[in-house]
């Protein structure tokens, strides 16, 4: 059966992830051995033991679900590699769809996510933002919903396109709140206000790109064995150079989810989607998008076994 690795992004990240499969899988193991000796510090330890609060942390989060999704692939590439049609990840894990894709190696991809969650930190810092999850249909849709918050108070826009009815919106505080509340006139279920540390996929992150494309240039990054779905255009990627500026426009742009996965569907109609990292987010919104697929998680030790016996 055709394969397309699904990789989860921030939120799916909590103390005690992949701890098992570091005890019970050597290659797992030497996984996240490599990702401590590329940070120069024991992330391992901060994904098995937390604190929560430290490993939420932008960028601690990034590199730990790398970690935990490389090693994941880690253990099943040799018995999966030669079924793998497609790749994508959500926001972060966008990256390591690339490193699964052999664009770069887990050393490498390490280094550049934490990079990224340094630079994403430090532009809420300078550009305080936040978001918000709209749940439900809103009336007129949401982009007219932002737009007119905007006017209004200030930058808000569609972040992440999670599936029908889930939408995640960021930008400036007052403009969020406002769109919130022009979002629940419109019909929307409800407005969640997310614990994060900045606008993210919104104009506010505009003072990481400099230092983004600059790791990116810095880092070596082949081309892709396997295409990977965007994020921003929810198109496949077969080139070094497109994934480069793909991955850079990212910061600024929403994360097509939904067209991903319809995308990703269409194009391999018998595939299964496999999601590799903690949680299982992406296959519970892969059943709303895409009815009929099939989907199936591995994140522990125990679903790696089962799938590789």
């Amino acid at each position: 059966m055709d394969v397309v690795l699904l990789f989860p992004g921030q939120g799916s990240q909590k103390p005690g992830m992949a701890r098992d499969l570091v005890d019970t899988l050597p290659v797992a193991r030497d996984t996240f051995a490599a990702v401590d000796r590329a940070l120069g510090e024991s992330l391992s330890t901060l994904c098995f033991d937390g604190p929560a609060e430290a490993l939420t942390l932008t960028h601690n989060a990034q590199p730990a679900l790398l970690a935990h999704g490389a090693a994941v692939w880690a253990t099943v590439r040799d018995r999966v590699a030669p079924r793998v049609r497609a790749a994508a990840g959500h926001s972060l894990g966008e990256f390591t769809a690339y490193h699964a894709a052999g664009a770069a190696d887990v050393a490498a991809a390490a280094r550049l996510v934490r990079r990224r969650g340094e630079l994403m930190l430090e532009s809420g810092e300078r550009r305080p933002g936040t978001m918000a999850a709209i749940l439900g249909d809103v009336a007129g849709g949401i982009e007219a919903v932002c737009l007119r918050a905007t006017g209004e108070v200030g930058c808000v826009v569609p972040a992440n396109y999670n599936s029908p009815g889930q939408v995640v919106i960021s930008g400036e505080v007052a403009a969020v709140e406002r769109a919130m509340e022009l979002a629940k006139a419109a019909g929307a279920k409800r407005a969640i206000r997310l614990n994060v540390s900045g606008a993210f996929h919104s104009p506010l992150m505009g003072p990481a790109v400099p230092g983004l494309r600059a790791a990116l240039e810095a880092v070596e990054f082949g081309e892709p064995a396997y295409p990977v779905v965007a994020n921003a255009t929810a198109a496949p990627v077969g080139t070094a150079e497109e994934a480069r500026a793909l991955l850079v426009d990212q910061l600024t742009a929403p994360v097509r989810w939904v067209d991903c996965m319809r995308t990703a569907a269409r194009l391999h109609p018998e595939a299964r989607f496999v999601e590799a990292g903690p949680g299982t987010v992406l296959t519970g919104l892969l059943k709303r998008i895409v009815p009929g697929a099939t989907g199936l998680t591995l994140g522990t030790a125990e679903e790696v076994e089962r799938f590789v016996a």
